[in-house]
């Protein structure tokens, strides 16, 4: 069974490696079939049916889940013979949409819809553009067009009502809820969750609202009660500790996954020597709580690998996320 994730563009790198560690994490049998800009096509073993619930409850950076039933190339022709040839027809009415992933097609999506939906009309089919019972979908991109239905879409609004302005506490300069979101399930998260810098908690409430136990700790007592705020606004389980990153109170291997992102000029130094000092301590100490075998997920304004070397990470991945002009964020993906 071919699954396609309609990856969204707001990053790289970051889409993909979401849906491959929470495929990982349901340990599901699958292999990566073809990796698009924009898409990713996998072959699900089985159990593909609680594979998309699962996945379109917990994703962020992906726009729908696609059956896909032909994959062809970019050719107008050759995919109306593709869509002909395909042998599919939809048990009640359909909707036809067609989407152009950047510039890889001149294709008109608007006229390749009216010419697919011909297709099915002559085959006896109804549309239904509101409330279509089966909703195909063709994506063109790079060299391919691949054609499926959307078997789980995700809710990406909900993610726009807890951006960072919306919440009970506001501060700037977090992380947007999609970018936390992803990188909690990067993470591969299981019964305990650690945020060591959780400033106002925006990793920590989309962990949270997965059902993951959430603890964090900060020493900035202000960001610590607005932390407070907005945890008690959208869940009811939490412990956050009053807390120096570099001295935990928490004891080795009890913590399933970390995701962090630590304070970058000033407010990094109330309590740290240095910055260098700072991320060094808070590294070892993550390492010390983190059971073997878990990630962490570690940010940085600036290249820190020469610091990760001396904690006993290991760097499985690496992502960068331009923020604005003077800050790129490093996301280090880190296992024990």
């Amino acid at each position: 069974m071919l699954l396609a994730f309609e990856l969204s563009g707001e990053h790289r790198t970051l889409p993909e490696s979401e849906v491959v560690a929470c495929l990982e994490s349901e340990n599901a049998g699958f292999r990566v079939h073809l990796s698009l800009d924009g898409c990713l096509v996998i072959d699900l073993q089985d159990g593909s049916d609680r594979i998309v619930n699962i996945l379109a409850e917990r994703l962020s950076m992906t726009h729908n889940i696609m059956r896909v039933m032909e994959i062809g190339g970019q050719d107008e022709n050759d995919i109306l013979d593709m869509v002909e040839k395909c042998g599919f027809d939809p048990d009640g009415t359909y909707s036809i949409r067609v989407r152009r992933i950047k510039e890889y097609s001149s294709i008109s999506t608007e006229l390749m819809e009216q010419k697919i939906g011909g297709i099915y009309f002559r085959r006896g089919c109804r549309a239904d553009l509101k409330n279509p019972q089966t909703r195909f979908r063709l994506l063109l991109t790079e060299d391919k067009s691949i054609f499926g239905y959307i078997a789980g879409s995700i809710n990406r609004s909900a993610f726009e009502a807890r951006k960072p302005h919306c919440k009970p506490f506001f501060y700037p300069g977090v992380l947007m809820p999609r970018v936390a979101r992803a990188l909690v399930n990067i993470s591969k998260p299981g019964k305990y969750l650690l945020d060591p810098f959780c400033g106002t908690a925006g990793v920590l409430v989309e962990a949270g609202l997965m059902g993951i136990n959430v603890i964090g700790g900060d020493v900035q007592r202000k960001l610590l009660l607005g932390a407070k705020m907005n945890l008690e606004h959208y869940i009811t389980d939490f412990s956050l500790m009053y807390q120096d990153a570099c001295r935990l109170s928490l004891k080795d291997e009890s913590i399933d996954s970390v995701v962090t992102d630590p304070p970058y000029g000033r407010s990094a130094l109330i309590e740290a020597v240095s910055i260098e000092h700072l991320l060094e301590e808070s590294l070892k100490e993550i390492y010390r709580v983190l059971k073997t075998g878990k990630r962490a997920i570690f940010i940085s304004q600036r290249p820190v690998e020469d610091v990760i070397k001396h904690t006993g990470f290991r760097i499985a991945q690496m992502h960068l996320q331009r923020v604005h002009k003077s800050l790129t964020r490093h996301i280090y993906v880190l296992e024990k």
